[in-house]
């Protein structure tokens, strides 16, 4: 009787404060706890040491989701990696493995899915990027800031293994461009790099003041053949590549002279993957930069016109898109990764190139093929 008064009580003095104070309320009138604000450090769940994990991606359909599933899944077992998105997945997705509907915004929803489903790690990809952010900034404090705390809160709560990836829009004018260091002036001046900082810090501070095994990596502009990209400043690197097969013509938004930091995606999801089985004990930092190679618009169209002379391209710079690449980083400077957990990348500007293109032509016959 004396919880009871208690909780009504507080539901009575509550008015409108924030939602989930009477939900923590109740639920610890029913013995459950339902807030990392409301324990110490805490402890991964317990689990015989050949156990493997299991996996919940959040914005699983996005450009880097599908592959790191593929790639888990071959590591851990299909089962054991579950995809999740808002949007309905292509059918060849949906039947690679298991996918459900997760929203990040319904806190209900992501914490019945991890209790569920025994998760142990999660993969946190959901993000409005920066181009799509500029325009619809409400949308992308809700979906980046709001979301990510509803992610650190459950991942404290139930001792879970949470990635969470930052970028080079974490960076801003004032930062060291070439390179930028891991430690030096954040000041990004577009929606999506200031929410990469503030999960970064929030990350961090998580794991300092909980215990939470945060692990955080700033990606590079992300180079892929079998995905779209999603809105971001580097995707003319990978448009690029789709118009000059399809077309033989490209108009890039960027100056030829813009250089910046990229990755091929297969060395970021191995960089995802090694960092994500890192020993604790050997990370001595919590966000790192990874580094492959830099190069200009003009760079990649000459590497792409050994293969393709006939590749024409022109320049109608976007004013706003050159702008956020104009504050951002030309390299990353990455010898804390290489030394503290062994990365290393395998592609180069050349060998990206030539992998693009021998998957884009593959996939070219085969549609001509049906």
């Amino acid at each position: 009787m004396p919880v009871m008064q208690l909780l009504r009580g507080a539901v009575k003095h509550a008015g409108s404060g924030p939602r989930c104070s009477v939900q923590r309320l109740i639920s610890a009138a029913r013995g459950v706890s339902s807030s990392s604000r409301h324990f110490g450090r805490t402890h991964p769940p317990s689990c015989a040491d050949d156990d493997h994990p299991k996996v919940l991606i959040t914005g699983g359909l996005g450009q880097l989701g599908v592959g790191l599933a593929k790639l888990l899944r071959r590591r851990f077992g299909k089962n054991n990696v579950i995809l999740s998105d808002i949007r309905k997945p292509p059918n060849h997705v949906y039947h690679n493995g298991p996918f459900i509907f997760s929203d990040i915004l319904d806190y209900k929803n992501l914490r019945e899915i991890v209790v569920n489903n025994n998760i142990s790690w999660l993969v946190h990809y959901s993000a409005v990027l920066s181009a799509v952010g500029e325009n619809n900034v409400s949308l992308a404090k809700e979906v980046n800031i709001t979301g990510l705390h509803n992610i650190l809160d459950i991942a404290t709560e139930h001792g879970l293994r949470l990635f969470v990836p930052s970028t080079i829009g974490a960076f801003g004018p004032s930062s060291p461009r070439d390179p930028a260091p891991e430690l030096c002036v954040q000041r990004p001046r577009t929606i999506y790099g200031v929410s990469k900082v503030h999960a970064e810090l929030m990350g961090e501070y998580y794991h300092h003041r909980y215990g939470l095994d945060f692990r955080c990596l700033r990606y590079p502009g992300i180079i892929s053949a079998d995905s779209q990209p999603g809105g971001g400043t580097t995707d003319y690197a990978v448009q690029i590549f789709h118009a000059a097969v399809k077309t033989g013509c490209f108009e890039c938004n960027l100056r030829s002279d813009t250089r910046l930091p990229m990755m091929y995606i297969d060395d970021c999801l191995r960089a995802t993957l090694e960092f994500l089985e890192a020993p604790a004990e050997s990370l001595l930092s919590r966000t790192y930069n990874i580094n492959a190679t830099s190069f200009t618009p003009q760079d990649l169209v000459l590497e792409l016109q050994r293969a393709l002379p006939d590749l024409k391209v022109s320049y109608n710079v976007d004013p706003v898109l050159q702008a956020i690449a104009d504050g951002w980083p030309m390299a990353l400077e990455d010898g804390a990764a290489r030394r503290d957990w062994g990365w290393k990348h395998k592609y180069d500007l050349s060998e990206l190139v030539r992998t693009m293109m021998t998957h884009l032509a593959a996939g070219n016959q085969l549609t001509q093929a049906y």
